[in-house]
């Protein structure tokens, strides 16, 4: 892992999520945010946290697999276990001004969770 100015901030966010603080985690969310995921496009810092959250809180385990970046960009990489799922493993690629999130692109599979939903 390298250190940067991106890569602390991406860190930071990750270790709050991660650690049961998700209100901590948003301090490092861009108000104007727009994340990229599976699901679509997410604007706004409320849109993100109503997307975001209920994930976070059902996350019973997060392992941290690699991380690294420079002073505008980093790349989060760990294997996550939830309520609904065990082993669901997510990287996230996100670009960072002024010590916040302004980018996220979400990478992970979804068909684990909608077969677990039935779907």
């Amino acid at each position: 892992m390298s250190d940067s100015t991106a890569l602390r901030t991406a860190l930071a966010y990750h270790h709050a999520w991660t650690g049961g603080d998700f209100e901590d985690a948003m301090a490092f969310i861009a108000d104007d945010i727009v994340c990229l995921g599976p699901a679509g496009r997410v604007e706004g810092a409320a849109a993100f946290r109503d997307f975001m959250g209920p994930f976070s809180k059902i996350a019973t385990k997060v392992e941290l697999r690699a991380a690294f970046g420079d002073d505008t960009n980093a790349v989060v990489v760990y294997d996550t276990d939830t309520v609904p799922v065990k082993d669901a493993p997510g990287a996230e690629w996100v670009t960072v001004e002024d010590g916040r999130i302004t980018r996220m692109r979400i990478i992970f599979d979804r068909l684990p969770f909608e077969a677990a939903r039935g779907n």
